[in-house]
């Protein structure tokens, strides 16, 4: 049943696409985006897109922490004269479970419909954006499902996909540089998951043109993070001390955790290279967005990167804050950096290439389908 459910979100995902690419009239409306004139899906079409995945969601099964998380919910309190006493037990990310005992309060004890109210809220912070900002959003779609990131995030690392996605609609905040806008968005962000605070600095690094001194600075930290991977760690391991994640290297180190497979590495860094190749095409056209996704890109390579030579359960879960948006950058890549015809040639290779991911990861690495 489980495995059916992962091919038919494949197939929806390919109903959107053939959609998209008949372009009917009534999918499409225009609108302006940073001032310049777009053509965007509506958004009830995005709302209809999204609505399987939400409940979806709902109906999963015991997969990754979703069983931690029905013991969590089953555990908050029924009332809200309860929710004080209960908090006082709560130790890590307040917000998250002060938020979900409320929902229990309202909805009872039917898990199923607490995770279709998370999954609706995150998909509607994300998908919004890629509504607005990408080129494409049923490739956008695409990229987010046959990433895994959807099975990896809604299914699983739900806590944090709340965070990333409160983050993630803070993006407009931080294109117009509203700086303090996006701070308070960030800090609540961090109320969700302790992890958010990583996006603080990127708000100001990702300003600017793509591929700036600020950026390859970054890489240059990256690299001797890499190449002084042990010291990195004991400095991490200071860092973290008096925080609740204290424990993490220690933790990494006593499970063998031996960093984030190569291969998802160099899937999650293809936008990265891509805009690289395709940067005297970003610099011409010096779309804002662009160059902030193309930035955010870098800091998710890079971040995988280190994840690669230090722990995949830890580090490895940080780029998601910025992979996001390789998912507005990589259809903009597509078809502003090759001609239509090869253009065509490459969506062909990418989905390709993005489904064989998808299969290795869901059947070799996971054993779901």
């Amino acid at each position: 049943m489980l495995s059916n459910g992962y091919i038919l979100i494949l197939i929806w995902v390919g109903v959107l696409g053939a959609l998209a690419v008949m372009a009917p009239e009534w999918i499409y409306l225009t609108e302006f985006v940073n001032g310049e004139k777009v053509r965007r899906v509506t958004p009830l079409f995005a709302v209809v897109a999204v609505a399987p995945l939400v409940i979806w969601a709902g109906f999963r099964g015991y997969v990754g922490d979703t069983g931690a998380y029905i013991q969590a919910f089953r555990d908050m309190p029924s009332t809200v004269s309860g929710i004080s006493n209960y908090m006082d037990s709560v130790r890590k990310d307040q917000g998250f479970y002060f938020v979900s005992a409320l929902i229990k309060c309202v909805i009872g004890n039917r898990n199923t419909v607490y995770f279709i109210i998370v999954a609706g809220v995150q998909c509607f912070l994300l998908f919004r954006i890629y509504r607005k900002y990408s080129t494409s959003y049923a490739v956008s779609f695409f990229l987010f499902i046959a990433s895994t990131d959807y099975i990896s995030w809604i299914f699983n690392g739900m806590r944090q996909f709340v965070a990333v996605t409160i983050t993630v609609a803070c993006f407009p905040w931080i294109l117009e540089k509203k700086y303090v806008k996006a701070i308070i968005g960030i800090l609540i962000a961090s109320l969700f998951h302790q992890s958010a605070l990583l996006v603080l600095p990127f708000v100001f690094i990702v300003q600017g043109k793509a591929w700036n001194k600020k950026t390859l600075l970054f890489i240059m930290a990256v690299v001797i993070a890499v190449v002084f991977a042990d010291r990195f760690t004991d400095i991490l391991d200071n860092m973290l001390a008096e925080t609740q994640y204290e424990n993490v290297v220690t933790d990494w180190e006593r499970f063998q955790d031996d960093g984030t497979n190569i291969l998802r590495v160099l899937v999650y860094s293809v936008p990265a290279v891509l805009s690289l190749i395709g940067l005297k095409y970003i610099r011409k056209a010096d779309n804002p967005v662009i160059n902030i996704c193309t930035n955010m890109s870098i800091a998710a390579s890079g971040l995988y990167v280190v994840s690669m030579f230090t722990s995949g359960i830890f580090i490895g879960r940080l780029p998601i804050y910025f992979s996001v948006y390789s998912y507005i950058l990589l259809p903009w890549l597509v078809k502003n950096v090759f001609t239509k015809r090869s253009a065509q040639l490459i969506n062909l290779i990418m989905v390709g290439a993005y489904l064989v991911f998808y299969y290795y990861q869901m059947h070799f690495s996971w054993n779901m389908l």
